[in-house]
């Protein structure tokens, strides 16, 4: 049997404040966020599109370096330095790697650290 109508309720005063603190909370979060990952896809994207740079792992270091700077002028990778990323290997087969973090200012004195790693194999004839 239901109940009588006068006894149903909603949320009390308090529990919807407590939802919209948590929902605030999460969504400062999110927001604080959300540009260190769309960087992190940035780089990953400007490492990525060097396997389709012609006899890449022919070039120079030195090139390879230049080529990667490039794509971070142009994808606008702040926090990551061409210089930064490792490029290890030779003829045939390079591997570029890079490790970083990114820090953000959350709310009050705190502050939240990303810590990003990322390779990228090429291969070439």
């Amino acid at each position: 049997m239901a109940a009588p109508m006068h006894r149903q309720r909603g949320l009390t005063f308090w529990g919807w404040l407590t939802v919209v603190v948590l929902v605030t909370f999460f969504g400062i979060v999110a927001m604080r966020l959300t540009p260190l990952y769309l960087e992190y896809f940035r780089v990953a994207a400007s490492m990525e599109s060097l396997k389709s740079e012609p006899d890449v792992t022919r070039k120079p270091r030195g090139e390879i370096r230049r080529l990667l700077a490039r794509r971070f002028d142009i994808n606008d990778v702040r926090s990551v330095r061409a210089r930064d990323v490792r490029i290890q290997g030779g003829p045939g087969l390079v591997r570029l790697s890079v490790e970083y973090e990114a820090r953000t200012h959350l709310i009050g004195n705190l502050d939240v650290v990303a810590r990003f790693r990322r390779e990228v194999r090429l291969v070439g004839g």
